[in-house]
């Protein structure tokens, strides 16, 4: 197997530049004990994730690296929300016929 190589934080380095020091966050949606692990990945704005895969050594490595946090409950709702209107719209019959659905 073959031993990856990270790059680590230097804190001798100059005063991060303002992107630098937004909040990595993070929302794991495979199973713990799933070969890979998918999961969301965003940079100031939960809403703004790119969904990647990673086998589990990489992505706690991933995690470490960047400092991540995971979203929280409320900002989950919120992205599952959005996410929602995107695929259902809003006030249309698709949207009426999802809401009943589910109820």
């Amino acid at each position: 197997m073959t031993k990856l190589s990270l790059h680590t934080r230097n804190d001798d380095l100059p005063v991060r530049q303002s992107f630098d020091r937004l909040t990595r966050y993070i929302r794991v949606r495979s199973e713990p004990d799933a070969r890979f692990v998918e999961f969301d990945f965003a940079i100031g704005d939960p809403s703004l994730f790119v969904e990647l895969v990673m086998p589990q050594g990489a992505f706690e490595a991933f995690c470490a690296s960047n400092d991540v946090v995971p979203m929280t409950d409320e900002q989950i709702q919120a992205v599952d929300a959005e996410m929602e209107k995107w695929r259902y719209g809003e006030e249309t019959l698709m949207s009426h016929n999802h809401s009943r659905a589910s109820e």
